[in-house]
């Protein structure tokens, strides 16, 4: 199977739908606990028909959706098929998307010895040491934010070795960093945006707004 570039997803038109970090993610806002089941149900025999399976999350005012083709560790043409079959169910059924909600938060290392002390943060997290794939370390049930290792030449201890990427949808990154930069933070690095945006707090500790653009 092809992996899709972002660029291919954005010219599949799918409103409801946004790339974070490898996968497609969807809210759609059903409102009540009904109503969201009705919809986890519809996509559920939608999966069995296509044989390929999202990842979904019922809460009581919104079911989440993600999709990604595991065996190809990508998004793929099944994925965008499947993607446009769940929005015409929710529509069917009077059910909005907000494509400006879904967000993944991943922590990032700075270190020079990934391999060093990957499988120490593997099992601290997961609480199995293997469970790292090249510069991550991933938990395939979904209970902890994927790890990443950011490479950088021996140093003394930085101020601040760990930092947080933000993903938010490409077209609401900009009111996600107006926000935090309202909210106290300062832009410090913006020389690689849309790709990502590096901002502090009050106190100098950084995070990043990242999206799917120009990656």
């Amino acid at each position: 199977m092809t992996i899709l570039s972002t660029q291919d997803i954005l010219d599949a038109g799918l409103d409801d739908w946004r790339k974070l970090t490898q996968a497609l993610h969807a809210r759609f806002r059903t409102g009540d606990f009904a109503t969201g089941l009705a919809l986890v149900t519809a996509i559920g025999g939608l999966a069995e028909e296509a044989g390929h399976h999202p990842d979904v999350t019922l809460t009581y005012p919104h079911v989440d959706v993600k999709l990604l083709s595991h065996d190809a560790a990508g998004i793929t043409r099944r994925d965008v098929d499947l993607a446009r079959r769940i929005s015409a169910a929710a529509a069917e059924r009077g059910i909005s998307a907000d494509p400006s909600a879904p967000t993944v938060v991943e922590l990032a290392l700075d270190t020079a010895d990934a391999a060093g002390i990957g499988p120490f943060w593997a099992a601290l997290l997961t609480g199995d040491a293997g469970a790292v794939d090249g510069d991550d370390v991933v938990d395939p049930t979904g209970r902890v934010p994927l790890l990443w290792f950011q490479h950088t030449d021996a140093h003394e201890t930085p101020r601040q070795r760990f930092h947080l990427d933000v993903w938010v949808p490409h077209d609401a990154a900009d009111a996600r960093i107006a926000a935090a930069v309202a909210a106290g933070g300062t832009v410090v690095d913006d020389a690689a945006a849309p790709s990502f945006t590096v901002l502090t707090d009050a106190e100098g500790n950084r995070a990043c707004v990242c999206t799917a653009l120009e990656r």
